[in-house]
């Protein structure tokens, strides 16, 4: 038994030695820049529906929503947003953008198939369970939200 734990630890050590130590510190620079350089390009597509379509600031979020996961969608399409993954990780994943990455590659992966079984069946495959825990968490803080208004809290 204490020869066995002995091989354990020796393992351990020898891997230790042997594992690629990550760029953390780099990895997460990587990400914030491209993070926020989609985020600040979002921006400027909210400031492009002000200013050109008379939208609110409050009124311009959907419409910019859309455009920045059409954008995505486009550059999938394209191989770029793929290149943009692998050189920033999360950078590029936890915008909205990641959203629309995720469906379209989905859909992408699954064309062979066909367009209902293989794009329809399999497009909503990790997104959909964005969409309903979205869909959910929604419809529960608006009923919390209806009955603070109701009992006069807010």
């Amino acid at each position: 038994m204490k020869n066995q734990q002995q091989v354990q630890q020796e393992y351990q050590q020898l891997e230790k030695q042997l594992e690629i130590k990550r760029p953390l510190l780099k990895n997460c620079i990587k990400a914030f820049f491209v993070g926020g350089t989609i985020c600040l390009i979002g921006q400027a597509v909210t400031y492009f529906y002000i200013y050109f379509f008379n939208f609110t600031e409050q009124s311009a979020g959907n419409p910019t929503v859309a455009t920045m996961v059409f954008f995505s969608m486009l550059l999938t399409g394209f191989g770029i947003y793929d290149r943009i993954g692998q050189f920033s990780g999360a950078g590029s994943a936890v915008p909205v953008t990641g959203f629309g990455n995720a469906v379209i590659s989905a859909a992408i992966e699954h064309r062979t198939e066909g367009f209902v079984l293989g794009v329809g069946g399999n497009m909503f495959k990790l997104a959909g369970s964005v969409i309903l825990f979205g869909v959910f968490s929604a419809f529960v803080i608006a009923i919390i939200k209806t009955i603070l208004i109701k009992w006069g809290v807010i």
